[in-house]
Protein backbone atom coordinates (compact mmCIF):
# COMPACT_ATOMS: atom_id res chain seq x y z
CA UNK A 1 0.00 0.00 0.00
CA UNK A 2 1.41 3.45 -0.83
CA UNK A 3 2.28 5.76 2.08
CA UNK A 4 -0.69 7.69 3.42
CA UNK A 5 -0.44 11.41 2.75
CA UNK A 6 -3.35 13.33 4.28
CA UNK A 7 -4.80 16.12 2.18
CA UNK A 8 -6.31 19.01 4.16
CA UNK A 9 -9.90 20.02 3.64
CA UNK A 10 -8.90 23.57 2.80
CA UNK A 11 -6.38 22.50 0.16
CA UNK A 12 -6.86 24.41 -3.07
CA UNK A 13 -4.56 25.49 -5.88
CA UNK A 14 -3.05 28.87 -5.16
CA UNK A 15 -4.59 31.40 -7.56
CA UNK A 16 -2.38 33.71 -9.58
CA UNK A 17 -1.44 36.63 -7.32
CA UNK A 18 -2.83 40.07 -7.92
CA UNK A 19 0.22 42.24 -8.50
CA UNK A 20 0.10 45.71 -6.90
CA UNK A 21 1.80 48.73 -8.47
CA UNK A 22 5.57 48.60 -8.46
CA UNK A 23 5.81 51.16 -5.65
CA UNK A 24 3.66 49.00 -3.35
CA UNK A 25 4.20 45.41 -2.38
CA UNK A 26 1.27 43.44 -1.01
CA UNK A 27 2.11 42.17 2.48
CA UNK A 28 2.37 38.46 2.98
CA UNK A 29 0.10 36.86 5.54
CA UNK A 30 2.08 36.02 8.65
CA UNK A 31 1.89 32.43 9.75
CA UNK A 32 1.73 32.26 13.54
CA UNK A 33 3.71 29.71 15.47
CA UNK A 34 1.38 26.88 16.40
CA UNK A 35 1.80 23.69 18.39
CA UNK A 36 2.56 20.59 16.32
CA UNK A 37 -0.44 18.49 15.23
CA UNK A 38 -1.29 15.25 17.00
CA UNK A 39 0.66 12.11 16.07
CA UNK A 40 -2.32 10.80 14.09
CA UNK A 41 -1.99 13.64 11.61
CA UNK A 42 1.39 13.57 9.79
CA UNK A 43 2.40 16.55 7.74
CA UNK A 44 0.59 16.72 4.39
CA UNK A 45 2.46 15.92 1.20
CA UNK A 46 0.25 17.24 -1.59
CA UNK A 47 1.44 17.53 -5.15
CA UNK A 48 0.19 21.10 -5.45
CA UNK A 49 0.57 24.05 -3.07
CA UNK A 50 -2.01 23.86 -0.28
CA UNK A 51 -3.73 26.37 1.93
CA UNK A 52 -4.94 25.94 5.48
CA UNK A 53 -7.53 28.21 7.05
CA UNK A 54 -6.75 29.63 10.45
CA UNK A 55 -8.07 29.43 13.96
CA UNK A 56 -8.13 31.33 17.16
CA UNK A 57 -5.53 29.99 19.52
CA UNK A 58 -8.24 29.90 22.11
CA UNK A 59 -11.44 28.17 22.93
CA UNK A 60 -12.74 27.08 26.31
CA UNK A 61 -11.90 23.44 27.04
CA UNK A 62 -15.00 21.27 26.81
CA UNK A 63 -15.36 17.88 28.49
CA UNK A 64 -14.94 14.83 26.31
CA UNK A 65 -17.95 13.03 27.74
CA UNK A 66 -21.00 13.17 25.45
CA UNK A 67 -23.28 13.63 28.43
CA UNK A 68 -21.37 16.47 30.00
CA UNK A 69 -22.56 20.02 29.31
CA UNK A 70 -20.25 22.48 27.62
CA UNK A 71 -18.42 24.67 30.06
CA UNK A 72 -18.58 28.41 29.55
CA UNK A 73 -15.49 30.52 29.15
CA UNK A 74 -13.84 31.44 32.41
CA UNK A 75 -13.98 35.13 31.66
CA UNK A 76 -14.31 37.45 28.72
CA UNK A 77 -14.20 36.07 25.21
CA UNK A 78 -13.62 32.32 24.70
CA UNK A 79 -10.53 33.32 22.72
CA UNK A 80 -8.85 34.34 25.99
CA UNK A 81 -9.99 31.48 28.18
CA UNK A 82 -6.83 29.37 28.27
CA UNK A 83 -4.59 29.87 31.30
CA UNK A 84 -0.96 30.32 30.24
CA UNK A 85 -1.76 29.37 26.63
CA UNK A 86 -2.55 25.80 27.59
CA UNK A 87 -4.58 24.02 24.90
CA UNK A 88 -7.15 21.33 25.74
CA UNK A 89 -6.42 17.73 24.82
CA UNK A 90 -7.48 17.04 21.27
CA UNK A 91 -7.44 20.68 20.11
CA UNK A 92 -5.96 20.85 16.62
CA UNK A 93 -4.61 24.20 15.45
CA UNK A 94 -4.28 24.91 11.74
CA UNK A 95 -2.02 27.24 9.85
CA UNK A 96 -3.30 30.49 8.42
CA UNK A 97 -1.61 31.27 5.14
CA UNK A 98 -4.34 31.95 2.59
CA UNK A 99 -3.38 34.50 -0.05
CA UNK A 100 -4.91 37.93 0.45
CA UNK A 101 -5.94 40.64 -1.92
CA UNK A 102 -6.60 44.28 -1.28
CA UNK A 103 -8.86 45.68 -3.95
CA UNK A 104 -10.69 48.96 -4.25
CA UNK A 105 -13.77 47.73 -6.08
CA UNK A 106 -15.36 45.94 -3.15
CA UNK A 107 -17.44 47.11 -0.23
CA UNK A 108 -18.34 45.93 3.23
CA UNK A 109 -21.93 46.60 4.16
CA UNK A 110 -22.45 47.66 7.76
CA UNK A 111 -25.53 46.05 9.23
CA UNK A 112 -27.13 47.53 12.33
CA UNK A 113 -29.17 44.89 14.14
CA UNK A 114 -32.78 45.83 14.82
CA UNK A 115 -34.10 43.27 17.31
CA UNK A 116 -37.75 42.44 16.99
CA UNK A 117 -39.91 41.90 20.06
CA UNK A 118 -39.60 38.29 21.17
CA UNK A 119 -42.31 36.06 19.76
CA UNK A 120 -43.84 38.73 17.56
CA UNK A 121 -44.34 37.59 13.97
CA UNK A 122 -44.37 40.08 11.08
CA UNK A 123 -47.79 41.11 9.88
CA UNK A 124 -49.31 39.58 6.77
CA UNK A 125 -49.81 36.09 5.40
CA UNK A 126 -46.67 36.00 3.23
CA UNK A 127 -43.27 34.66 4.20
CA UNK A 128 -41.40 36.38 6.99
CA UNK A 129 -38.09 38.22 6.73
CA UNK A 130 -35.08 36.28 5.43
CA UNK A 131 -31.84 35.96 7.43
CA UNK A 132 -28.58 34.17 6.67
CA UNK A 133 -25.79 33.04 8.99
CA UNK A 134 -22.14 32.67 8.01
CA UNK A 135 -19.68 29.98 9.11
CA UNK A 136 -19.97 29.18 12.84
CA UNK A 137 -17.14 26.64 13.32
CA UNK A 138 -18.10 25.68 16.86
CA UNK A 139 -18.41 29.18 18.35
CA UNK A 140 -21.72 28.57 20.08
CA UNK A 141 -21.66 31.58 22.42
CA UNK A 142 -20.96 33.96 19.55
CA UNK A 143 -23.77 32.40 17.54
CA UNK A 144 -26.35 32.80 20.30
CA UNK A 145 -25.28 36.41 20.85
CA UNK A 146 -25.57 37.22 17.14
CA UNK A 147 -29.00 35.59 16.88
CA UNK A 148 -30.20 37.54 19.93
CA UNK A 149 -28.92 40.80 18.46
CA UNK A 150 -31.19 40.23 15.47
CA UNK A 151 -34.17 39.29 17.63
CA UNK A 152 -34.24 35.72 16.31
CA UNK A 153 -33.92 34.07 19.72
CA UNK A 154 -34.80 35.20 23.23
CA UNK A 155 -32.61 35.42 26.30
CA UNK A 156 -32.93 31.65 26.76
CA UNK A 157 -31.86 30.89 23.19
CA UNK A 158 -35.39 29.93 22.07
CA UNK A 159 -36.91 30.89 18.73
CA UNK A 160 -38.48 34.34 19.03
CA UNK A 161 -38.94 35.47 15.42
CA UNK A 162 -42.36 34.10 14.46
CA UNK A 163 -42.53 33.37 10.74
CA UNK A 164 -39.02 34.60 9.95
CA UNK A 165 -36.85 32.46 7.67
CA UNK A 166 -33.31 31.61 8.77
CA UNK A 167 -30.65 29.89 6.65
CA UNK A 168 -27.28 28.70 7.90
CA UNK A 169 -24.64 28.50 5.16
CA UNK A 170 -22.79 25.51 6.61
CA UNK A 171 -19.57 24.72 8.50
CA UNK A 172 -20.91 24.20 12.02
CA UNK A 173 -17.95 22.32 13.48
CA UNK A 174 -14.12 22.20 13.64
CA UNK A 175 -11.66 24.77 15.00
CA UNK A 176 -14.05 26.13 17.63
CA UNK A 177 -14.96 24.77 21.06
CA UNK A 178 -18.48 23.34 20.66
CA UNK A 179 -19.44 22.21 17.16
CA UNK A 180 -21.90 19.59 18.38
CA UNK A 181 -23.55 22.22 20.57
CA UNK A 182 -24.00 24.36 17.46
CA UNK A 183 -25.63 21.49 15.56
CA UNK A 184 -27.91 20.75 18.52
CA UNK A 185 -28.99 24.40 18.63
CA UNK A 186 -29.76 24.55 14.91
CA UNK A 187 -31.72 21.31 15.07
CA UNK A 188 -33.77 22.60 18.00
CA UNK A 189 -34.40 25.99 16.39
CA UNK A 190 -35.60 24.20 13.25
CA UNK A 191 -38.38 22.56 15.25
CA UNK A 192 -39.26 25.72 17.20
CA UNK A 193 -39.33 27.92 14.11
CA UNK A 194 -41.60 25.48 12.27
CA UNK A 195 -44.02 25.50 15.20
CA UNK A 196 -44.10 29.30 15.08
CA UNK A 197 -44.83 29.46 11.34
CA UNK A 198 -41.28 30.21 10.19
CA UNK A 199 -38.31 28.00 9.51
CA UNK A 200 -34.66 27.47 10.30
CA UNK A 201 -32.72 25.49 7.69
CA UNK A 202 -29.10 24.80 6.81
CA UNK A 203 -26.81 24.10 3.88
CA UNK A 204 -24.08 21.50 3.71
CA UNK A 205 -20.58 22.90 4.05
CA UNK A 206 -17.30 21.20 3.30
CA UNK A 207 -16.71 20.66 7.02
CA UNK A 208 -19.96 18.72 7.32
CA UNK A 209 -18.70 16.45 4.55
CA UNK A 210 -15.36 16.21 6.33
CA UNK A 211 -16.90 15.23 9.67
CA UNK A 212 -19.21 12.69 8.04
CA UNK A 213 -16.23 11.19 6.23
CA UNK A 214 -14.04 11.10 9.33
CA UNK A 215 -16.73 9.27 11.27
CA UNK A 216 -17.74 6.84 8.50
CA UNK A 217 -14.39 6.06 6.90
CA UNK A 218 -11.74 6.97 9.49
CA UNK A 219 -8.30 6.00 8.21
CA UNK A 220 -9.55 4.24 5.08
CA UNK A 221 -7.26 5.42 2.25
CA UNK A 222 -8.93 7.45 -0.48
CA UNK A 223 -7.63 8.61 -3.83
CA UNK A 224 -6.87 12.31 -4.13
CA UNK A 225 -5.01 14.61 -6.47
CA UNK A 226 -2.30 14.88 -3.81
CA UNK A 227 -1.76 11.15 -3.52
CA UNK A 228 -3.32 8.81 -0.97
CA UNK A 229 -5.19 10.50 1.86
CA UNK A 230 -7.67 9.73 4.66
CA UNK A 231 -10.66 11.60 6.03
CA UNK A 232 -9.38 11.19 9.58
CA UNK A 233 -6.05 12.86 8.82
CA UNK A 234 -7.70 15.67 6.85
CA UNK A 235 -10.19 16.27 9.67
CA UNK A 236 -7.40 16.57 12.24
CA UNK A 237 -5.32 18.83 10.02
CA UNK A 238 -8.23 21.20 9.59
CA UNK A 239 -9.30 21.79 13.14
CA UNK A 240 -11.12 18.60 14.03
CA UNK A 241 -11.94 18.63 17.74
CA UNK A 242 -11.82 15.46 19.83
CA UNK A 243 -14.74 16.61 21.97
CA UNK A 244 -16.93 16.94 18.86
CA UNK A 245 -16.11 13.42 17.70
CA UNK A 246 -16.73 12.06 21.20
CA UNK A 247 -20.18 13.66 21.29
CA UNK A 248 -21.15 12.95 17.67
CA UNK A 249 -24.26 10.76 17.49
CA UNK A 250 -26.18 9.04 14.70
CA UNK A 251 -28.86 11.73 14.82
CA UNK A 252 -26.22 14.37 14.00
CA UNK A 253 -24.85 12.31 11.10
CA UNK A 254 -28.31 11.72 9.68
CA UNK A 255 -29.18 15.41 9.94
CA UNK A 256 -25.97 16.52 8.23
CA UNK A 257 -26.32 13.92 5.47
CA UNK A 258 -29.73 15.30 4.50
CA UNK A 259 -28.66 18.93 4.15
CA UNK A 260 -29.00 20.52 0.73
CA UNK A 261 -26.02 21.97 -1.09
CA UNK A 262 -27.83 24.74 -3.02
CA UNK A 263 -31.09 26.63 -2.46
CA UNK A 264 -32.73 29.74 -3.84
CA UNK A 265 -34.60 32.06 -1.51
CA UNK A 266 -36.38 35.09 -2.93
CA UNK A 267 -33.85 36.45 -5.42
CA UNK A 268 -30.77 35.01 -3.69
CA UNK A 269 -28.87 31.86 -4.59
CA UNK A 270 -27.46 30.41 -1.36
CA UNK A 271 -24.41 28.12 -1.38
CA UNK A 272 -21.65 27.36 1.08
CA UNK A 273 -18.54 27.63 -1.09
CA UNK A 274 -17.45 30.32 -3.52
CA UNK A 275 -16.86 27.81 -6.29
CA UNK A 276 -18.49 26.81 -9.57
CA UNK A 277 -18.05 23.11 -8.71
CA UNK A 278 -21.80 22.87 -8.02
CA UNK A 279 -22.31 22.93 -11.80
CA UNK A 280 -20.68 19.49 -12.00
CA UNK A 281 -23.58 17.92 -10.08
CA UNK A 282 -26.60 19.04 -12.07
CA UNK A 283 -28.30 21.67 -14.19
CA UNK A 284 -31.01 22.39 -11.63
CA UNK A 285 -30.94 22.95 -7.89
CA UNK A 286 -32.93 19.77 -7.38
CA UNK A 287 -30.44 17.77 -9.48
CA UNK A 288 -27.46 19.06 -7.50
CA UNK A 289 -29.02 18.22 -4.14
CA UNK A 290 -30.25 14.81 -5.27
CA UNK A 291 -26.84 13.91 -6.70
CA UNK A 292 -24.99 14.87 -3.51
CA UNK A 293 -27.50 12.95 -1.36
CA UNK A 294 -27.20 9.89 -3.59
CA UNK A 295 -23.41 9.93 -3.26
CA UNK A 296 -23.63 10.11 0.53
CA UNK A 297 -26.18 7.28 0.60
CA UNK A 298 -23.90 5.02 -1.48
CA UNK A 299 -21.30 5.38 1.27
CA UNK A 300 -18.30 5.09 -1.04
CA UNK A 301 -15.25 6.77 0.52
CA UNK A 302 -13.71 7.86 -2.78
CA UNK A 303 -16.99 9.37 -4.02
CA UNK A 304 -17.58 11.29 -0.80
CA UNK A 305 -13.98 12.52 -0.83
CA UNK A 306 -14.40 13.83 -4.37
CA UNK A 307 -17.50 15.85 -3.39
CA UNK A 308 -15.81 17.19 -0.29
CA UNK A 309 -12.67 18.12 -2.26
CA UNK A 310 -14.67 20.02 -4.87
CA UNK A 311 -16.74 21.85 -2.25
CA UNK A 312 -13.45 22.97 -0.68
CA UNK A 313 -12.48 25.04 -3.72
CA UNK A 314 -12.68 28.80 -3.28
CA UNK A 315 -12.04 32.27 -4.75
CA UNK A 316 -13.97 31.61 -7.99
CA UNK A 317 -15.79 34.94 -7.69
CA UNK A 318 -12.90 37.30 -7.09
CA UNK A 319 -10.54 38.96 -9.55
CA UNK A 320 -11.35 39.67 -13.19
CA UNK A 321 -13.23 36.44 -13.92
CA UNK A 322 -15.37 36.62 -10.79
CA UNK A 323 -18.49 38.28 -12.21
CA UNK A 324 -18.60 35.82 -15.11
CA UNK A 325 -18.30 32.86 -12.72
CA UNK A 326 -21.17 34.20 -10.60
CA UNK A 327 -23.30 34.80 -13.70
CA UNK A 328 -22.74 31.21 -14.79
CA UNK A 329 -24.22 29.94 -11.52
CA UNK A 330 -27.06 32.47 -11.52
CA UNK A 331 -28.03 31.75 -15.12
CA UNK A 332 -28.14 28.03 -14.34
CA UNK A 333 -29.87 28.00 -10.97
CA UNK A 334 -31.63 31.37 -10.86
CA UNK A 335 -31.42 34.45 -8.67
CA UNK A 336 -29.77 37.83 -9.09
CA UNK A 337 -27.16 37.51 -6.33
CA UNK A 338 -25.18 34.67 -4.83
CA UNK A 339 -24.65 34.46 -1.06
CA UNK A 340 -21.85 32.24 0.26
CA UNK A 341 -19.65 31.47 3.24
CA UNK A 342 -16.43 29.41 3.23
CA UNK A 343 -13.82 32.08 2.30
CA UNK A 344 -13.30 34.46 5.24
CA UNK A 345 -13.95 38.13 4.56
CA UNK A 346 -10.67 39.20 6.25
CA UNK A 347 -8.73 37.36 3.54
CA UNK A 348 -10.83 38.78 0.73
CA UNK A 349 -10.23 42.27 2.12
CA UNK A 350 -6.55 41.77 2.86
CA UNK A 351 -7.15 42.29 6.60
CA UNK A 352 -5.06 39.48 7.96
CA UNK A 353 -4.73 40.56 11.59
CA UNK A 354 -3.30 38.26 14.24
CA UNK A 355 -4.92 35.24 15.78
CA UNK A 356 -3.73 35.90 19.32
CA UNK A 357 -5.25 39.36 19.65
CA UNK A 358 -2.00 41.31 19.37
CA UNK A 359 -1.79 44.73 17.76
CA UNK A 360 -5.29 45.78 18.70
CA UNK A 361 -7.10 42.49 18.17
CA UNK A 362 -8.36 40.65 15.14
CA UNK A 363 -9.47 41.86 11.73
CA UNK A 364 -12.26 44.39 11.49
CA UNK A 365 -15.44 42.92 10.02
CA UNK A 366 -18.47 45.19 10.11
CA UNK A 367 -20.76 43.22 7.84
CA UNK A 368 -21.01 41.10 4.71
CA UNK A 369 -18.58 41.63 1.86
CA UNK A 370 -20.12 42.59 -1.51
CA UNK A 371 -17.95 42.03 -4.58
CA UNK A 372 -17.87 40.60 -8.15
CA UNK A 373 -19.61 43.70 -9.54
CA UNK A 374 -22.12 43.51 -6.72
CA UNK A 375 -23.24 39.99 -7.65
CA UNK A 376 -21.66 38.11 -4.73
CA UNK A 377 -22.12 38.48 -0.96
CA UNK A 378 -19.53 36.84 1.31
CA UNK A 379 -20.81 35.91 4.77
CA UNK A 380 -17.87 34.23 6.55
CA UNK A 381 -16.85 36.98 8.96
CA UNK A 382 -13.77 35.12 10.19
CA UNK A 383 -14.99 34.13 13.65
CA UNK A 384 -12.14 31.60 13.85
CA UNK A 385 -9.62 34.45 13.70
CA UNK A 386 -11.36 36.79 16.14
CA UNK A 387 -13.42 38.37 13.38
CA UNK A 388 -17.22 38.38 13.55
CA UNK A 389 -19.96 35.80 13.26
CA UNK A 390 -22.44 37.34 10.84
CA UNK A 391 -26.23 37.07 11.01
CA UNK A 392 -27.70 39.34 8.37
CA UNK A 393 -31.14 40.11 6.95
CA UNK A 394 -31.59 39.96 3.20
CA UNK A 395 -31.88 41.79 0.91
CA UNK A 396 -29.02 44.11 1.80
CA UNK A 397 -29.68 47.84 1.61
CA UNK A 398 -26.56 48.55 -0.47
CA UNK A 399 -28.39 48.99 -3.78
Amino acid sequence: MPPVAPSPVEAVPVPAPVRPPAAETAPQAAVPQTPPPPPQAPAPMPADPTLHLGHRTAAPPYPASPAAPAAPAASGHPGNAFPEDELPEGYTPTERDLPVINRGDTVQVKVSPVPAPAGEAPAGDGPGPLYVVGDVHGYLDELVAALRAQGLVDENGRWAAGNARLWFLGDFTDRGPDGIGVIDLVMRLSAEAAAAGGYCKALMGNHELLLIGAKRFGDTPVNSGAGTATFQAAWLLNGGQKQDMDRLQDVHLQWMSRLDAVVREDDHLLVHSDTTAYLEYGETIEDVNDTVHDILNRNDADEVWDVFRKFTKRFAFRDDGGPQAVQELLSTYGGSRIVHGHSPIPYLLGQVGTEDGEDGGGPVVDGPHVYADGLAIAMDGGVTMAGKLLVVQLPLNDR
